[in-house]
């Protein structure tokens, strides 16, 4: 199984990459969640998937490791294709879909193109109980962009400014680079104040 890739971007599009690694292109399948958080630099790292048929073997990417135990848990329930899975996680975040599983939202899982009644009833039945394991990935992530930005805040009300003032500014600088450190969030705070 290949569980990550990490080489040379070669193209970028809305539905696919392709990374050359060790002079071999790989084609990977990604949803526009994978596609927002790409970088355009030229070194490149996406989990993935290995999608087997009879008749094809398909290579799916994501830009986190909670993307893709979503995409698996999504591709187990019956009715539910490694297309759709993928239009879902195109159609809303990880924590969305999360969200929407473990309080039974049916309305918001069949707003998404392909899924039924039936099947948004039975997604949530299948999952409710397994979300709570990618609940806890994405919480040990969240609880450190919680220290990070709660440690920003601190440093940039030490210099002077009112936490109204940069709370915003930190919020929108770590959801635009989730994995960034202190210090490039406060170098990032103080150019825009």
């Amino acid at each position: 199984m290949i569980t990550h890739l990490n080489g040379k971007l070669v193209e970028k599009n809305p539905t696919f990459v392709i990374i050359e690694c060790n002079g071999v292109g790989y084609f990977l399948n990604i949803s526009l969640n994978t596609y927002s958080k790409i970088p355009d630099a030229e070194a490149l790292k996406l989990y993935t998937y290995l999608y087997i048929k009879e008749d094809s073997h398909t290579l799916f990417g994501f830009a986190d490791k909670v993307e893709r135990e979503i995409f698996k848990l999504l591709i187990s329930v019956s009715g539910v294709g490694p297309s759709i899975g993928r239009t879902m996680l195109s159609s809303m975040t990880p924590e969305q879909i999360q969200h929407a599983i473990a309080s039974e939202d049916v309305a918001t899982i069949q707003s998404v193109k392909g899924i039924g009644a039936k099947t948004a009833q039975r997604v949530i039945i299948d999952l409710r109980d397994k979300i709570v394991k990618t609940y806890e990935i994405s919480e040990d992530s969240a609880f450190n962009h919680n220290t990070i930005r709660d440690e920003a805040l601190s440093a940039l009300e030490v210099l002077g400014f009112s936490r109204k003032q940069v709370e915003k500014i930190v919020q929108k600088i770590i959801q635009e680079a989730p994995n960034t450190s202190l210090e490039n969030i406060i170098k990032q705070a103080l150019k825009i104040l």
